[in-house]
């Protein structure tokens, strides 16, 4: 289940989870709108892992957590440290990022 941010708290939940994956977007990305269901996809298949949404735009000291400087970008965080990040519109590109954090 991917979970939205509702105020501008993630370093709470990454500090409070031992993996987070952060999707940071914006209402006006049409990448990001394509993006979407395709990380509800991956979120479904690791429910072990935190999948959140981030209003990159409402929400800047989350966003200053990762190197933000295009949309959509992915973040990943282990043990409240942050391990990547990737811009990308790619699924594939997405779901290596995804396996990278999960399986070490």
């Amino acid at each position: 289940m991917v979970q939205e941010l509702s105020t501008d708290n993630l370093s709470e939940i990454v500090n409070n989870n031992t993996i987070v994956i952060v999707q940071y977007s914006a209402t006006w990305c049409g990448n990001c709108r394509i993006m979407k269901p395709k990380f509800k996809k991956l979120a479904s298949e690791n429910n072990d892992v935190v999948f959140m949404m981030v209003d990159a735009e409402k929400n800047p000291e989350s966003r200053k957590m990762a190197t933000v400087d295009n949309l959509p970008t992915f973040a990943t965080f282990k043990n409240g440290a942050f391990v990547n990040q990737v811009q990308t519109n790619k699924f594939d590109v997405l779901k290596e990022l995804v396996n990278e954090v999960t399986n070490n």
